[in-house]
C-alpha cells in the first residue's frame, strides 16, 4: 500500500473541484517549478485540457486554476477573496508571473486549450504543459493528471506518496484493518493515530486535526451567513443563511430539528465551495459538506461530545477514505458521484460510529451501509457547475450517513456485505459506467435540465 495519511485525505483548499481545481492548480505549480534549469529561455507555455477535465473545466475553474498555478500559488494558503483581482489582472495584461521564471506573454483564451475530442490514456483528467523558448523551440513537455481528491501524477510515474516510509501498522483492505486493530488491542482510531505518529509528533497531529474542525467549522459559518446568488448563468439563489434565520427563529433546537439542521450544515459548506471559498476536501471538494455537516451534528446535538470524540471522528473517517483511495477511487470523473458523496458518506457513518463509542465491527459495517446506498450514484452536474444537484446531494449524503451509523450501532456488529465488497462493487460499478455520467455534463439532468 502506498503511504496515505489522513492528512492526504483532508486537505484545506479552495473550491470548487479538488480534482477539477486543486489537481490542476497542483499540476501547473508542479510544471512552472520543474522549469528551473531552463528559466531563462522559457517565453511561453501552452496547456491543453483533455476529457473531464475539458468537458466541465469551464464550470469547475479548471481554467482559472491553471493561471494560479503557474504563477506558483497553492490551494491550502490561496487567499479566496484574491483570486478574481488576479484573474483579471493577467486576462487584462494578457501576462502573467510564471513561477521560477519570470513574466512571460500568456492570453489565457489562446494558451488554454480545451480538447473535447481527445483523452489521455492514464485517467480522464489529463492535462498536458508545453513551454517554449523564443524560437519556437520544446524545452518542456509534460502530462499531468489529476486522480481527485487534490492528488496528482506525472506522466506514467507513479502517483507521488506524501509520506516517507511504512507506518507501523499497515493496512490495505477493511478486513486486514479490524484484524491489524485486533490483534493489537487498539480502536481504529488509536491505530490510525499511532501510524500518523510515525511521520509526526504528537502535538502536530492534534493541532492538524483541530485545524481541519476549525476550518470546517469556519466554513460552515461563513456558509450560513452570506445570501446572494451562485456564479453561472443558471444564478441558483444561495439557501443555507435562509434557513438558518428560520431554525433560529424556532428558539433552542429539539431533536426533531436536528436533520434540518444538517441539511443546514451540508449546504452551507457547498455553497462556500460553489464560490470558489475555503472548504476542506473530504475526501473531495464535490463532497466536501458531508464530514463537516455529521461532525457537526454530533458536536451540537449528541450529549457529551467532546473534542476527543471529534478526534476520533477524523482518525477514523481518515482510514476508510485511504481504503477507497488504495482499492478504488475518489475521482468522480472515473467513479461517478459514488466515488465522492459515496465514499464521503461512508467516511462520516464511520467516523460518527467511532464518535458514538462504536466498536471497530460497528464502524465497519456503517461505513459499508453509507456506500451501499450509494451505488451508481452519477455525476451529472448542470451547466458543468458544482450546484446543481451536488449542493443538495450534499445534504442528503449527510442525513444518510447518520442514520447508516445509528443502524449500525443497533447492531452487533454483523452483517451480510462487508466494507471490502461493497468498495469493489463501487470500483467495478465506476468502470461499467458511460462516461457521460462521469463528470462529463454530457448525461442525466445536465442534458435534461436547462441551464437557464
Amino acid at each position: 500500500m502506498a503511504a496515505v495519511s489522513i492528512f492526504d485525505i483532508f486537505k484545506i483548499g479552495i473550491g470548487p473541484s479538488s480534482s477539477h481545481t486543486v489537481g490542476p492548480m497542483k499540476a501547473a505549480r508542479a510544471f512552472a517549478l520543474q522549469l528551473d534549469s531552463v528559466a531563462g529561455d522559457v517565453v511561453a507555455v501552452d496547456v491543453t485540457l483533455y476529457g473531464s477535465l475539458a468537458w466541465t473545466g469551464k464550470g469547475h475553474g479548471t481554467d482559472s486554476a491553471i493561471v494560479l498555478g503557474l504563477m506558483g500559488l497553492q490551494p491550502e494558503t490561496t487567499d479566496p477573496d484574491s483570486v478574481e483581482g488576479i484573474l483579471r489582472t493577467v486576462h487584462e495584461a494578457r501576462s502573467l508571473e510564471l513561477a521560477g521564471v519570470g513574466v512571460i506573454d500568456f492570453d489565457p483564451d489562446k494558451k488554454l486549450i480545451f480538447n473535447f475530442d481527445e483523452e489521455l490514456p492514464r485517467h480522464t483528467n489529463g492535462m498536458r504543459f508545453v513551454a517554449h523558448s523564443a524560437d519556437g523551440a520544446v524545452l518542456a513537455d509534460e502530462k499531468y493528471y489529476s486522480l481527485g481528491g487534490g492528488f496528482i501524477a506525472r506522466n506514467d510515474e507513479p502517483e507521488p506518496s506524501g509520506q516517507d516510509g511504512e507506518p507501523p501498522y499497515l493496512f490495505v483492505s477493511g478486513d486486514s484493518l479490524l484484524k491489524v486493530a485486533a490483534d493489537n488491542g487498539l480502536s481504529i482510531a488509536e491505530l490510525v493515530y499511532e501510524n500518523e505518529r510515525h511521520w509526526r509528533d504528537a502535538d502536530d497531529i492534534e493541532q492538524r486535526l483541530s485545524a481541519i474542525w476549525q476550518a470546517m467549522r469556519d466554513c460552515i459559518e461563513r456558509g450560513l451567513r452570506n445570501d446572494g446568488v451562485l456564479p453561472g448563468k443558471m444564478a441558483v439563489l444561495r439557501r443555507a443563511a435562509k434557513l438558518h434565520r428560520r431554525l433560529t427563529e424556532r428558539g433552542e433546537p429539539s431533536g426533531i430539528d436536528a436533520m434540518e439542521w444538517v441539511n443546514a450544515f451540508a449546504i452551507a459548506v457547498n455553497e462556500e465551495n460553489a464560490v470558489g471559498g475555503r472548504v476542506v476536501t473530504s475526501p473531495t471538494n464535490g463532497a466536501a459538506g458531508i464530514i463537516p455537516a455529521v461532525l457537526a451534528y454530533y458536536d451540537r446535538f449528541v450529549p457529551d461530545a467532546s473534542e476527543e470524540g471529534i478526534h476520533a471522528f477524523l482518525l477514523t473517517a481518515g482510514a476508510i477514505g485511504i481504503l477507497y483511495k488504495v482499492n478504488a477511487s475518489i475521482s468522480g470523473a472515473e467513479m461517478g458521484c459514488q466515488g465522492e458523496v459515496g465514499v464521503a458518506c461512508s467516511m462520516a457513518a464511520a467516523g460518527l460510529a467511532a464518535a458514538l463509542g462504536g466498536s471497530n465491527d460497528h464502524i465497519e459495517e456503517a461505513a459499508e451501509i453509507g456506500m451501499e446506498h450509494n451505488l451508481g450514484l452519477t455525476c451529472d452536474p448542470i451547466g458543468g457547475l458544482v450546484q446543481v444537484p451536488c449542493i443538495e446531494r450534499n445534504a442528503m449524503g449527510a442525513v444518510k450517513a447518520i442514520n447508516a451509523a445509528r443502524l449500525a450501532m443497533h447492531g452487533d456488529g454483523t452483517h451480510v456485505v462487508s466494507l471490502d465488497q461493497v468498495i469493489e462493487t463501487m470500483r467495478q460499478t465506476g468502470l461499467d459506467m458511460k462516461s457521460s455520467y462521469k463528470e462529463t455534463s454530457q448525461g442525466g439532468l445536465a442534458v435534461n435540465v436547462p441551464e437557464c
